[in-house]
């Protein structure tokens, strides 16, 4: 354990959902205003969006489709809130820590790679087409980005010479790693997208196919659902504070509020591109991700052992 991180109480994991909470609402809140295309006032009405689809999806009857998996689509709609949770507990608030693996960064891609197995029982347990398109173009997509962001997530590590998110957050000292690793930081946000099913990666949710996944969502189902992808978007922002932006250096300010502050100035970055950028077809982003991405983080990854070398 590094000396200048803190193990809090198991209690203050309730703290920790309810401000991953917060973050969730508030990307889901400037996302509604970014997407409105109306006056000002209309879109200061729209941040309150969520609320309102919150009671609405409370109030609505979940779907029932013929020969359901009923147990596994339950998993998989409610299962992305719970990896969203699990994510958050190696991210140093501070000094402050739920969980401190000395292997986070694994503990961290172990748990976005279970999103390919929540999302694509999301789409095979209802039971019908369009979910089940859904899901094979997230699988698709999910070739594509899972390993480029594996080799990523290993640039900050050989840089500190740890998997230990603490030791990472405190090797940046007076320069942040998505300085000096600009295609980690990079390849690690399109991968955030990507376990989030996010902007980009949203052809498998596509109105192409009805929706695709959340086609035969409702009720209950659709909003653990949809607050499980914005959860796991702040969840991902979280955790590149520590990674790439220094974790909670900076001036003036508590270190604990830096890195909520780093937090949402980047899941703010994350929920403007959605709609800046073109939805990436499947099979393209399997190219560019096998022939653009991979190749240039592994060569992000081997400058940054040539440095860490003669650093140390």
């Amino acid at each position: 354990m590094d000396e200048t991180t803190v193990l809090v109480p198991a209690a203050w994991s309730v703290a920790a959902a309810a401000l991953l909470t917060v973050l969730a609402c508030y990307a889901a809140s400037l996302d509604s205003a970014l997407s409105a295309r109306a006056a000002a006032t209309a879109r200061r009405i729209l941040v309150a969006a969520p609320l309102y689809e919150t009671a609405r999806l409370l109030r609505q009857r979940r779907r029932v489709t013929v020969a359901a998996d009923t147990l596994l689509w339950r998993i998989g709609s409610a299962g992305l809130l719970v990896v969203a949770l699990l994510m958050i507990t190696v991210v140093p608030l501070g000094r402050w820590t739920l969980l401190d693996l000395d292997v986070g960064v694994v503990w961290f891609n172990a748990m976005d790679v279970m999103v390919w197995a929540l999302v694509w029982l999301a789409g095979w347990g209802p039971n019908s087409v369009h979910p089940l398109i859904g899901g094979y173009r997230f699988l698709a997509h999910g070739l594509a980005y899972e390993l480029p962001l594996m080799f990523a997530l290993v640039a900050p590590a050989i840089a500190a010479q740890s998997l230990h998110i603490g030791s990472i957050s405190a090797a940046q000292q007076g320069l942040w790693f998505a300085v000096w690793m600009p295609v980690a930081f990079v390849v690690y946000c399109i991968g955030v997208a990507g376990f989030s099913v996010w902007g980009p990666f949203r052809p498998a949710l596509g109105v192409d196919i009805a929706g695709g996944v959340g086609a035969e969502l409702s009720g209950v189902d659709r909003l653990l659902f949809e607050a499980g992808r914005y959860a796991l978007l702040a969840a991902g922002a979280a955790f590149a504070v520590p990674m790439f932006l220094g974790g909670g250096a900076g001036p003036v300010l508590p270190d604990w509020l830096w890195t909520i502050v780093k937090t949402a100035a980047l899941l703010s970055v994350l929920v403007w591109i959605k709609q800046r950028l073109p939805v990436f077809r499947p099979d393209k982003f399997m190219e560019t991700g096998w022939m653009v991405l991979l190749p240039a983080v592994l060569a992000q990854d081997l400058i940054v052992a040539v440095v860490a070398v003669w650093r140390y």
